[in-house]
């Protein structure tokens, strides 16, 4: 009995021994951390306690307290082993909470990369922007002159398509980034499907035009009427299909444009979009890559004919999101169709139209800080007999609004970033102002800010439209017609 008696007592020492060593490293360890700069003293407390702990075991061994018994040496050896196991406790939950600091460090890492990564992107975007809208800007006032050569005009119509081909690879690019960082978020507006595809149609008729190919354009009348959906998305997907037929479709050949209705279920339909074109096809092996990001046949033919392969898979990945499906069928040598089925809502007209007022005579407010894309933007609206004023940035247009007798301006274009103040603070200045139009006027914003995170903060702000640059100065009017139209019925409707 003796031997069992002294045996516990040596192991519980030893492990006691043991205890006081791991417990040393232990504090050593965590006094190591920041958090322990301050207070680490308390981390000495548990080992002096140990050491007493170990006193007292080797008193108890040598019998200076009388000789022990089995009671006691169990009772000391249980000691050391409750404290190892609680040891090993401590330690592995401290291993864990390290762990997820550290998981949570890279978390923190890989987001600071992700937003450093869209400042990055957002400032290049606007960067690139700002010398394209001056470009096409005065492309499209060269053109509009009539005593322009056929010579110039040619020349200026190759700079106007290789500009607008550089701006959609912009746009592809902020569009797949938009998508997989879970940005893309689809709208649910009202729109007339009649003056989408005449919009629609008159741009692809001119490039067809352009290019000298045979184009023609057909919707059903099932599928005439309103509906609720992304219609800006909509145009994006169907403008990328056709600017693709007429890319891969030589001199001579032809582009079909049809719309029909797919199906109808209550509310809800879908609506079936066709591009079928006589181009060069591809071949059936190449088919199923078609819709991959950078996906390109190689040919000498398709090489000669550009692309950069994304618009596909943009587009592809812009029905998705919207509910929709796209298919493509293709024959080498003999062309290509890709067929798009969208289900949208349709909407019940209780005849309560906007109109599109006349821009003739109307005053809009242009706040830029660039005086060249300022200027453009001012002859475009005089095509349209639009009187115009100019703010160099957001603290001077909140300065000539508030100066400004009611109603005096008709809309405002505005700018994001500008120096002094930014475009959003000036909108939430003038919405804030205690007049009669500040909390209706058009505050339409025109920027090279393309992000849909962009987009939300113009809303949010208090804008009622927002305009990517370079924009297209038919959608400009069509903008600015809507929204001041607005603004006049309720201007009436208050009396």
């Amino acid at each position: 009995m003796d031997y069992v008696i002294y045996s516990l007592i040596g192991l519980g020492s030893a492990l006691m021994l043991c205890n006081i060593f791991c417990f040393v490293r232990f504090a050593h360890k965590i006094s190591t951390e920041k958090s322990w700069e301050k207070g680490s003293g308390i981390l000495h407390l548990p080992i002096t306690l140990l050491v007493l702990f170990l006193a007292g075991y080797i008193v108890v061994g040598i019998g200076v307290l009388g000789k022990p018994n089995i009671v006691m040496a169990g009772i000391l050896f249980g000691g050391s082993v409750f404290v190892f196991v609680m040891y090993v406790l401590l330690d592995r939950i401290t291993k864990k909470i390290t762990e997820q600091e550290e998981v949570k460090a890279k978390l923190m890492a890989i987001e600071k990369s992700d937003r450093m990564k869209n400042e990055f992107m957002s400032g290049v975007s606007h960067e690139m922007r700002t010398p394209i809208n001056i470009i096409l800007g005065l492309c499209t006032m060269v053109m509009t002159d009539p005593s322009l050569s056929p010579e110039t005009k040619e020349r200026m119509e190759k700079i106007d398509s290789s500009t607008r081909y550089l701006l959609g690879m912009i746009n592809n690019i902020l569009d797949l980034k938009s998508i997989e960082t879970g940005e893309f978020t689809a709208k649910k507006d009202v729109f007339s499907l009649d003056a989408t595809i005449t919009q629609i149609d008159s741009v692809a008729q001119i490039r067809c035009e352009k290019k000298g190919l045979d184009y023609v354009c057909r919707m059903e009348d099932a599928a005439k009427g309103k509906y609720v959906g992304d219609e800006a998305r909509i145009v994006e997907v169907l403008l990328n299909l056709l600017d693709n037929a007429v890319k891969y479709t030589d001199k001579g050949g032809s582009v079909e444009f049809d719309i029909k209705r797919a199906k109808s279920d209550g509310g809800s339909c879908a609506l079936r979009f066709s591009v079928k074109d006589t181009g060069i096809g591809m071949d059936g092996e190449f088919l199923p890559k078609v819709f991959d990001a950078f996906a390109k046949e190689d040919t000498g033919m398709t090489s000669s004919h550009g692309g950069s392969g994304l618009s596909l898979a943009v587009t592809k990945s812009i029905v998705e999101l919207l509910g929709g499906k796209i298919e493509a069928f293709s024959e080498k040598n003999v062309g290509s169709e890709f067929v798009v089925t969208l289900p949208l809502t349709e909407f019940k007209d209780d005849g309560a139209e906007d109109e599109e007022a006349s821009l003739d005579g109307k005053r809009v407010l242009i706040v830029e800080d660039i005086p060249e894309n300022a200027e453009i933007v001012a002859d475009l609206l005089d095509l349209e007999g639009v009187k115009t004023e100019h703010a160099e940035n957001g603290k001077i247009a909140v300065d000539m609004f508030s100066a400004s007798a009611d109603h005096y301006y008709d809309a405002i274009l505005m700018d994001l970033r500008m120096p002094v103040m930014d475009g959003l603070s000036a909108t939430r200045s003038i919405r804030g102002l205690e007049r009669a139009d500040a909390k209706a006027v058009p505050i339409i914003a025109l920027s090279a800010n393309a992000f849909e995170s962009d987009i939300k903060e113009s809303f949010a702000a208090g804008m009622n439209a927002h305009i990517a640059k370079p924009a297209d100065a038919e959608l400009l009017y069509s903008v600015l017609k809507k929204n001041i139209g607005r603004y006049l019925k309720e201007r009436v409707n208050k009396g």
